[in-house]
């Protein structure tokens, strides 16, 4: 299949809402080609050079026109797929473009992995202070994989992922992994909060 494709240094997850503000000459015309011809576009993700992966994305609305062209657009991530084929820019047209494979994503897992999964999910997001509340029933890899402190890079190796499990095992090596580091900051932190402070300290038995 066919894409306009437009290189961001990010990764964009399938049912990602993602709102961006329209202003180079290439990509206004990529738009307006996306809303006369009611097609979707590629989001490649840009890190040193093309990483050959991306999202397919679907254009909810456009929040905003400007005078001078530019536009604020609200948009979807619809599935993952890597390139076949690029070019820049396309036949006739200022942005890029190029052939794209879906990747066929695999949705099976453990209820073992799943459960651990959320577990370690609700610990990393109560550590991280973020305000909402998990629903085990529609969570999945890719919910809350901006919110979780993984580098770019990790983002990159999460969105090419083709099985649930493997993501998941993925998210739950990298939760283990943090979560200590995490408490360690917030306990130096109180610590820090106690000096200056007087003390009471229980005396020793010796």
């Amino acid at each position: 299949m066919f894409l306009p494709l437009f290189p961001l240094k990010l990764v964009v997850f399938p049912e990602e809402d993602l709102n961006l503000h329209i202003f180079e000459p290439r990509y206004r015309e990529l738009l307006s080609d996306v809303e006369k011809h009611r097609i979707s576009f590629g989001i490649c993700t840009y890190i040193d050079q093309l990483t050959g992966y991306g999202t397919e994305v679907r254009l909810v609305k456009v929040e905003k026109r400007y005078d001078d062209g530019r536009l604020d657009i609200k948009t979807k991530g619809v599935r993952v797929f890597k390139l076949k084929s690029f070019d820049n820019p396309t036949s006739g047209k200022l942005y890029a473009g190029g052939e794209v494979q879906f990747l066929q994503n695999d949705p099976v897992v453990s209820d073992a992995l799943n459960r651990e999964f959320i577990f370690y999910l609700k610990e990393m997001l109560y550590l991280l202070n973020y305000p909402g509340k998990v629903n085990p029933d529609t969570v999945n890899s890719f919910t809350y994989a901006h919110k979780l402190g993984l580098k770019l890079e990790e983002e990159s190796e999460l969105h090419q992922m083709d099985k649930e499990s493997e993501r998941m095992e993925y998210l739950v090596h990298h939760f283990k992994r943090m979560i200590p580091v995490i408490k360690a900051v917030e306990e130096a932190k109180e610590k820090i909060k106690l000096n200056g402070h007087f003390k009471h300290l229980d005396p020793l038995n010796f």
